[in-house]
């Protein structure tokens, strides 16, 4: 009785996998990591070391899939778990790795710095909707070389949840999960109970950088769950038509996978992506488009036949404000994405095609995240009838219904509540309280929601191990120190 959206039928998956097979051998993936490249030879593929590219029999791909974890569990800092990967849970994060943030005030797009970063952590704190947080910004008043690794140590400071994070170099991904083992309490206890999931990405068409190809190894080793996100672009990076898009897509995750369980059999692993159509008038890439959203869901359902953990960017939109634009694609997004059964979907908040992330978008798409989650639950049978037993004594009054004890049980659980965004007053209540329109009651909710907020509690010998940790690399990195933050302990 839940309602699910497949876009594909059992034919045109098989056919995808098939076609995504033949790609791995003609014209094969480009491997640029040397390292990725050797474990490839010794399962048996076909190595072409002038050009770096490689050849991966559709045995060795099949081999890599019987070994890859049908689900795993992400947990929180207090080591419960949070967030399932597997089946079809279906979770959402803000978008991720924005570069600038939208002033509320004059509706400039900004520099992202730390304290924006942290009302972004804030604020997805607040909302149970967002059952991970995410590295949502980059920071620019930290030097390049921390920029990966200081979005996660404010996450770590802020919030309890669970994350979803990437590393921008194979060498600040080692430090990042030595940042999280600190938490953790080592990297055996991380690897038992992991707090966080790592983006990985191929470059379209069928490359994998050094970069991507060392990531998949570093997280595979340290039994970190990795996520592939695949981009193609369709039209200019990948074939124009959405199915060929969706092959490309699949081929490209296969061969992550062959590099990933090479390094370490076992290691969990997602199906995931960030593709989008292009737009042919503009040249843009729009992630609000449906046809964006048809891609991630038909690829989603190629990982799932496959028995694969699954991930998606939903919920963005190319509008540069909090407009009818941003609801429109960001609601449609989040609605397709759990409909589609994802596990994990990214993209809250962010407007400008993934550039610009706003806290006050963000408790908007917790709205449009809560609907699509009352959606997915489906129609609910509460009652032995469907409608006559609630008949019983009512004497063709339009309020009889309104009388019943039923109708107080029951309401809460089959109607999703919103919170002081939406408005569903009349128009004599809109006007007495202010007249205001979605944005306006945003920006009301977040200053709220950041009133309101405590830093979670940490364990202050962790709290102050991981600031020697992250102070000592940015010495390294020409800083004299962090930024000041609020709320920080005393160190």
């Amino acid at each position: 009785m839940k309602p699910k959206l497949s876009l594909l039928d059992e034919e045109l998956v098989t056919q995808i996998i098939d076609e995504a097979c033949q790609l791995l051998i003609k014209p094969g993936v480009k491997v640029q990591n040397e390292e990725a490249r050797q474990l490839l030879a010794e399962a048996g593929a076909e190595v072409d070391e002038e050009n770096l590219v490689v050849r991966i029999p559709e045995k060795i791909v099949r081999a890599a899939l019987e070994t890859v974890p049908r689900e795993f569990k992400l947990y929180d800092y207090e080591g419960s778990p949070k967030v399932q990967y597997g089946g079809d849970a279906v979770q959402f994060d803000p978008g991720s790795s924005g570069i600038l943030v939208l002033l509320p005030e004059t509706l400039e797009h900004k520099t992202a710095e730390s304290e924006d970063l942290i009302r972004v952590i804030k604020v997805a704190d607040a909302l149970p909707q967002y059952d991970a947080q995410s590295t949502a910004v980059v920071c620019h008043d930290v030097p390049k070389d921390l920029h990966d690794l200081y979005r996660l140590y404010l996450v770590m400071l802020y919030s309890n949840k669970p994350i979803v994070t990437g590393a921008f170099t194979n060498k600040t991904v080692h430090r990042m999960i030595d940042m999280l083992a600190i938490f953790a309490g080592g990297r055996d206890e991380l690897r038992n109970k992991p707090r966080a999931v790592f983006d990985v990405c191929p470059s379209p068409p069928l490359i994998w950088s050094n970069f991507g190809a060392g990531q998949l190894i570093a997280l595979a080793r340290a039994g970190i769950p990795a996520e592939i996100v695949s981009m193609p672009l369709a039209g200019a990076a990948s074939p124009v038509t959405l199915l060929g898009s969706v092959t490309q897509h699949a081929a490209e995750c296969l061969s992550g996978i062959v590099i990933h369980q090479l390094a370490q059999t076992g290691s969990p692993i997602v199906w995931g992506g960030a593709p989008a159509i292009f737009d042919m008038r503009k040249g843009g890439t729009p992630f609000g488009a449906i046809e964006t959203a048809m891609i991630d869901s038909s690829y989603a359902q190629v990982g799932k036949s496959l028995g694969l953990p699954t991930h998606a960017y939903l919920g963005a939109t190319e509008s540069k404000v909090l407009d009818t634009q941003a609801g429109l694609e960001s609601g449609m997004g989040a609605l397709v994405g759990a409909l589609s059964g994802i596990n994990m979907i990214s993209g809250s908040g962010m407007l400008d095609s993934l550039l610009c992330q706003s806290p006050e978008k963000l408790v908007t798409d917790a709205e449009g995240i809560a609907m699509a989650k009352r959606m997915i639950d489906g129609m609910k049978v509460h009652t032995d009838t469907l409608a006559t037993g609630f008949y019983e004594g009512v004497n063709f009054k339009g309020g009889d219904f309104l009388k019943q004890k039923i109708t107080m049980k029951l309401f809460r659980e089959e109607q999703y509540m919103p919170g002081k965004v939406i408005d569903r007053d009349s128009m004599r209540g809109w006007r007495e309280s202010g007249s205001m329109d979605t944005f306006t009651r945003a920006k009301l909710r977040v200053k709220e929601i950041l009133a309101s907020y405590a830093r979670p509690e940490l364990d202050s010998t962790h709290e102050a191990d991981l600031h020697a940790f992250v102070l000592d690399l940015a010495h390294q990195a020409g800083l004299t120190e962090l930024p000041k933050l609020e709320d920080a302990m005393p160190v």
